[in-house]
This record gives C-alpha cells, structure tokens and sequence, in this order.
C-alpha cells in the first residue's frame, strides 16, 4: 500500500500511472467504508450551488480532508464535502465543491474524485456550473443545458493512458447526453420552468474575460463561458459515464461597461437563487 501520510501533500502528476489505480482504490475503499449506500449517479456542485446538497437526505457527509489523496477546495462557495445519501429516494454521491486548475492543482488532482466515482460503480454524471453569458439572449438566473464544449485548459488525458479505465483515444463526438438533456426538458415543462441550450467554454481562469475574449468566444460558438467542468466531463466520458451538464448564468457580458465588473461575490449569490430551480430539475433527473 502507499504511504497515505506522504501522498497527502504531494502531486498527483509525480506518481508513476501504474500506481493511479491503487490510489483510486485506496479513496474508494475509504468512502465505502464511511456509507451503506452504493450510488451509481453523482453530482458535481459548482460556485454557489452547494445548496443542492442540503437536498439530500439520509446523507453521510465526508469532507475532503477526510478522504485520501483528496485536495482542499479553496474557491468561493464550495465546502469541499462529499455527501452520500437520497435525493428524492435515489442513492446519489454529490460533491459539494470541485477542485479548479486555477487553484495550483494539475489535472490529475482536478478529475480525481471522477476517477474514484467510477471506482464506486458510479455510471452517470451530473454536473453544474456557474457562468457568464456570452449570448446577448441569456439573462442573469437563466439555467442553460450544456450541448457541447470548447476547451481552453490542458487535457486532462495527457499522459499515460489508463487503460482499464477508459480507451487511448476516447470518442467526444456526443458528450452531453441526448437522452438526459430531453429529459431534463421534460422536467422543466412540467415545473414551468424555460431552460436555455448552449455550447460551454471552458477557459483556465482565474481572471475574468475581457470584452474582447468574450466577443471571441461568441464568434467560435460559445454561448457560456467558465473556468471549470470541462476536465471533469472528459475524464467522465473516458471512464465511459453518461453527462449531464447545467450551467447557471450569473453574469452576462451585454451588461458589462465602463461602470460595471465581474465580481465573485455577485456570482455566488445569482447562481445561489437559481439553485433551488436546479434542484427541483435535478430531482427529477436522478429519480
């Protein structure tokens, strides 16, 4: 076995590949260890939409620091705890928090927890964001399905292949699951609610974008822009997970001028208010 203690605070991208999967192993025996329940579903909680959490009943909560090989998640309206339990009668795995590359981190300690969700039996992931718009249609509050993504960051998949765990060359033709995204339209009509559809870019942060990076991102397709979920997602569709992807739009760059900034703290409260409309659409997805 590994030395644990060591390991705590050294670099994922040091370790040699043909020892991830024992690190992997070592997180999953640890979680499995903490809970009776054996979720196949899991949900990535972006800035402000921790709330979600607090959804889930029954729940066994473990913070991260807890978990080996675990990093800390230091942004802004993410407590950096995994919470097992029911979300509307449906065994789930949420994390309340996600790690950023703009945190320090690699890669490999960015899509760590997916690696080791997949060691748990999980099979379909949910994850949430909060983003700006770049759509001059989007509003502030609006909830947008992700369809597709532009990356900006590193791939997560540089490297050594883990072969049992997902192929070399891995297919991203159809990332975002057609069956869920009409799904989550469904639940959407039946709670009143307008969803938005649109393309997701991903940039490394932390800085906001300029005006002018905004109008380039629209230029290439981009409907929303952030500074996460990208990894994550590839790194589920390696490990073969369905994905689901929801965006809230805390900011929008029609509304950006000389007298007007981004700030952290804005997008933590607009994405706070929408989290309730996710929640009640996640619901129904995961039942």
């Amino acid at each position: 076995m590994l030395d644990c203690v060591a390991l705590k605070h050294s670099s994922i991208q040091t370790i040699k590949q043909s020892e991830m999967t024992t690190l992997f192993d070592e997180a999953a025996e640890f979680i499995r260890s903490r809970t009776e329940y054996r979720p196949t579903t899991a949900i990535i909680l972006g800035s402000g939409l921790g709330k979600l959490g607090d959804s889930i009943e029954q729940a066994d909560i473990i913070p991260y620091g807890d978990i080996p090989h675990f990093k800390a998640s230091t942004a802004v309206g993410h407590k950096g705890n995994l919470i097992i339990g029911q979300l509307d009668g449906t065994p789930v795995v949420a994390m309340q928090g996600r790690f950023h590359y703009y945190e320090g981190y690699t890669m490999q300690e960015v899509t760590f927890p997916v690696r080791v969700m997949s060691r748990l039996g999980v099979r379909r992931l949910l994850v949430s964001n909060a983003a700006g718009g770049i759509n001059p249609d989007f509003a502030v509050g609006d909830l947008m399905i992700i369809t597709d993504h532009i990356s900006f960051m590193p791939n997560p998949l540089v490297g050594k292949n883990i072969d049992e765990m997902g192929p070399r060359f891995p297919d991203m033709t159809t990332v975002y699951s057609r069956e869920l995204r009409q799904r989550a339209h469904r639940a959407a009509a039946d709670l009143g609610i307008a969803l938005r559809e649109g393309v997701y870019v991903a940039e490394t942060g932390p800085t906001y974008e300029t005006p002018a990076e905004y109008r380039m991102y629209g230029l290439l397709g981009g409907d929303a822009v952030g500074m996460s979920t990208v990894p994550e997602v590839v790194v589920a569709r390696h490990c073969g997970m369905e994905v689901f992807g929801m965006s809230v739009i805390t900011n929008c760059a029609k509304d950006l001028g000389d007298d007007c900034q981004n700030d952290g703290d804005d997008v933590v409260r607009a994405a706070d208010r929408a989290a309730d409309t996710m929640t009640d659409i996640f619901k129904k997805l995961v039942s």
